[in-house]
């Protein structure tokens, strides 16, 4: 959390606090939310919290569950929490943390992925204390002036304060005007649901900030700002991103919550810990330590981390039986029991694996090139031998293929 001078938290919300910043960044300006948190107690008001997700993609992942989990606690603190569904923003196209501009979708695409976003939030949000609006409401019906003036709002040189603009801009690379109103289309957002609060990851925190200043225009009491931490995906280095595959969907079975849990690097239990299970700092580390010393093994504090996952998006039962599972494939290395055999023409000459692995009935990959990549890496097996080349054949007969760690299928060539 920055704080710029020591702050004295009042006790009537100080375990109130301690949850709120619980694994956050920033928290700003700090004295004006210690006072709203008071004000709001005392008063018997709940707090309007915002959170704003551009529907770009159907499926939510762990790195979207962090600002989730956070709104969670606040509601269950008593709190009001209002998800705009930013189907008008994601038509912009957010430019935060690009090197280049953003596609943006089309009406159709955001409609269909926005039906599946909230689905998915209320696994984790309380719906009797979340309001669901959309920003396309309010953005749809602004005539070109509503625009101007909002746009002169905001200066040039203050957006190229902006990371990612400055660098663009830097290095000569294009930066088109619409991307300069997405902050202020987010930030005016704020001003709409009134917001007293809003959340954001640390890439937003320029966002969330112009936030502040477009109420401190419209002459209301600017929002509060908590950034949090963007979770690191199971490849230990970049940001959890579907694009780049490094995700856990929260849609995802059992098997594949747990499984890939299972490969998160030792050194990220304790983001994992903190920002997805939201785990008090203090027992994170005491976990954390523990797997350290000896006292408790980290495969074993690994394996929790991955069952209550699956647990909290797929259900106990369903988490139960793929800790099960994975144990019997990974810890005793057995091929699995039962496995289902599907039986397809092979190809005179012998059958393309790359095609095969790619194949309807097969999928075990999404495509030819992911096929090509994993042999590459070794990461392809037939009846038990490792795979080197891109181009191998298989004759007719059955065999059992094994792609990963995880994923087994017996075929018969025919």
């Amino acid at each position: 959390m920055t704080e710029t001078q020591p702050l004295e938290i009042p006790a009537e919300i100080r375990e109130e606090w301690e949850t709120i910043t619980a694994g956050a960044v920033d928290v700003l300006p700090a004295a004006e939310l210690a006072a709203r948190l008071v004000k709001a107690r005392r008063e018997g008001r709940p707090l309007r919290v915002k959170v704003g997700m551009d529907p770009s993609a159907p499926d939510l992942h762990l790195g979207h569950t962090v600002q989730l989990n956070k709104l969670r606690q606040f509601q269950d603190l008593g709190h009001h929490v209002v998800f705009i569904v930013g189907d008008f923003t994601a038509r912009i196209g957010d430019p935060t943390g690009k090197s280049e501009t953003r596609k943006a979708l089309t009406a159709e695409e955001v409609d269909r992925n926005a039906v599946t976003y909230l689905d998915q939030i209320f696994k984790i949000l309380d719906p009797a204390k979340t309001e669901i609006v959309r920003n396309g409401d309010w953005f749809n019906k602004m005539s070109f002036p509503d625009v101007i003036r909002l746009a002169s709002q905001y200066t040039v040189a203050r957006m190229l304060e902006r990371d990612d603009f400055a660098k663009r801009y830097a290095e000569g690379r294009p930066i088109h005007v619409h991307e300069f109103l997405y902050p202020l289309v987010q930030g005016y957002d704020s001003i709409e649901v009134r917001a007293d609060i809003e959340l954001g990851g640390t890439d937003q925190k320029f966002n969330l900030l112009v936030g502040r200043e477009l109420m401190r225009e419209a002459g209301m009491v600017p929002q509060c700002i908590l950034t949090l931490p963007l979770l690191v995906g199971l490849d230990g280095v970049n940001k959890m991103s579907k694009s780049l595959g490094n995700y856990i969907g929260i849609n995802e079975s059992a098997d594949e919550i747990f499984g890939k849990a299972m490969s998160v690097p030792d050194e990220m239990m304790m983001d994992y810990l903190v920002l997805t299970l939201s785990t008090r700092p203090a027992e994170a580390e005491r976990l954390v330590a523990a797997s350290r010393d000896g006292r408790l093994h980290p495969r074993e504090l690994k394996a929790r981390i991955a069952q209550e996952l699956a647990a909290r998006y797929q259900g106990e039962a369903a988490a139960g039986a793929a800790r099960e599972r994975f144990d019997r494939l990974f810890r005793e290395r057995e091929t699995p029991a039962e496995l289902e055999t599907v039986e397809l023409p092979g190809e005179p000459g012998g059958t393309m694996l790359t095609r095969l692995l790619a194949s309807t009935g097969v999928d075990l990959v999404k495509s030819i090139s992911e096929a090509k990549r994993l042999i590459e890496q070794g990461g392809v097996s037939v009846n038990g031998e490792k795979i080197g080349a891109i181009d191998h054949k298989l004759e007719n007969g059955e065999h059992l293929i094994k792609v990963g760690k995880r994923h087994f299928k017996q075929i018969k060539l025919t």
